[in-house]
């Protein structure tokens, strides 16, 4: 059923495109519940579906970004031409994070430059979120693109995640700050550190999303921030030790790309 939910949103796309939002969290989820049977992404079906999330996260942001009244996305093995839009509800800082960590987990280089495009200032007309998300969007951009100040605006996104300063402490704390101290870690090429962090990380999810409330959610299933985080050490030559059914190893390891045109 959520296949075909993601394949008819697919492909009306290019009559509304205004439904791009829908198909983000439908093709995440998918590709999340893949990841159930086969937390390894060892299999095709799994890799397509990965590949098709990116690809509709990308598109979210490429039509809300472009001058033009339309742009090519390419979206489940498709070149398909979208309407822009303009501002829109799903045009939020939760999936541009989404939309990047998704580019880094498949390595589209030129996607994730593309993301680090889109300016704050439109990431905000839809933001209800802690300035400590805005603070580590910046530090992603500032990361990417070379930018000056990275390590002032890493520090002010920790910062953000305190329990004194965060609106919730415990999404900030478990979810969003171990993120960053990964890449704390990287970007100080700290093999050890990085490990521990990385470990630390996936308990935390793992404890968050066994929460009797949460646990029958998909967005549990795949540690998707810390999975990009670990894609950025592997590519950086850091040996990933540790393994879990939140990180599919396949995923890590780039075993998949290239094997179709995406």
């Amino acid at each position: 059923m959520l296949q075909e939910d993601a394949d008819e949103l697919i492909e009306g796309l290019e009559e509304r495109t205004t439904r791009l939002g829908e198909a983000l969290n439908t093709t995440l989820t998918l590709a999340r519940g893949h990841c159930l049977l086969d937390p390894r992404a060892a299999i095709f079906p799994t890799w397509d579906a990965w590949v098709k999330a990116m690809q509709v996260g990308s598109a979210v942001f490429a039509t809300v970004g472009s001058t033009g009244e339309t742009v090519q996305c390419r979206i489940s093995h498709k070149d398909r031409t979208l309407q822009t839009t303009g501002p829109q509800w799903y045009v939020t800082p939760d999936n541009w994070l989404d939309a990047f960590y998704l580019a880094l987990v498949c390595r589209e280089r030129d996607r994730i430059t593309a993301l680090c495009q889109v300016p704050l200032s439109l990431l905000r007309e839809n933001g209800r979120v802690d300035e400590y998300v805005y603070a580590w969007i910046d530090t992603l951009q500032t990361y990417w693109t070379g930018g000056p100040d990275l390590g002032q605006k890493l520090v002010a996104a920790v910062d953000g995640t305190d329990p004194e300063v965060a609106r919730d402490p415990e999404t900030a704390g478990r979810l969003s700050y171990p993120s960053m101290e990964m890449f704390h870690r990287i970007i100080r090429n700290d093999e050890a550190g990085f490990h521990q962090a990385l470990a630390t990380a996936l308990q935390w999810h793992k404890e968050y999303w066994s929460e009797e409330s949460r646990s029958i959610e998909a967005t549990g299933l795949v540690a998707l921030a810390p999975l990009a985080m670990t894609c950025i050490a592997h590519d950086a030559g850091i040996q990933i030790e540790v393994e879990s059914d939140y990180l599919p190893a396949a995923l890590v390891t780039r075993n998949w790309c290239g094997e179709f045109p995406t």
